[in-house]
């Protein structure tokens, strides 16, 4: 096969054109750093590597700028990446990121677990699921939440006293129960503290 034409395209691509006929679009960096001009024969093998080098080079590329926007665990940056590159070229990105040390599974955790806790007063039950979710093993997922000692009943007053203010009234006691429901909490701790907060009745006068 021979280069007959390659054309420069949007965000660093260039358009390769084989036999007269357009290709693929490529990376041109990788394009340039493998001699690949117009004029060169070229077979199989080496179209495969090079599309094979270009789809990791903008894997990485992207990997990149995606964890500079904010922190990653391994699987969420290789699923990301897979929207828009193909599935080696994802997971060689997600492993050369992690080999740098600029993603770090464990990290992320203790990170992400913090934020569950502690801002969305989610329980640990439901902090395993979410942290699941994101392909933290359940090692690190263990390690992590021995870590953070915290009372659910504090996490339950805490919602309460930000958002359900008026928690007397029985329409906002039973949606801040199914609010702490979805938060994890079990219906024992949260019945608990409802129990601090007393209803309305008749004789309030209201």
């Amino acid at each position: 096969m021979l280069i007959t034409a390659i054309e420069p395209r949007r965000k660093a691509m260039s358009a390769l054109y084989l036999d007269g006929e357009f290709v693929m679009n490529l990376d041109a960096q990788t394009l340039i750093e493998n001699r690949f001009d117009v004029g060169r024969e070229i077979d199989d093998d080496e179209l495969r590597e090079i599309i094979r080098l270009s789809g990791e080079r903008r894997a990485r590329e992207k990997a990149l700028w995606l964890i500079s926007y904010r922190s990653h665990s391994k699987k969420e940056l290789s699923d990301k990446l897979r929207r828009t590159c193909d599935v080696q070229s994802a997971e060689a990105a997600a492993e050369r990121m992690e080999e740098l040390g600029l993603i770090d599974d464990r990290e992320y955790a203790r990170q992400f677990s913090r934020k569950l806790l502690f801002q969305k007063r989610m329980s640990k039950r439901h902090a395993v699921y979410e942290l699941r979710q994101k392909g933290i093993s359940q090692e690190i997922i263990d390690e992590v939440l021995e870590e953070i000692e915290i009372d659910p009943r504090d996490q339950i007053r805490e919602v309460i006293e930000k958002k359900y203010r008026n928690i007397q009234d029985e329409r906002i006691r039973r949606r801040a129960f199914a609010a702490l429901q979805r938060l994890g909490h079990s219906g024992e701790d949260i019945r608990a503290v409802l129990a601090e907060y007393p209803e309305y009745s008749e004789d309030d006068g209201i």
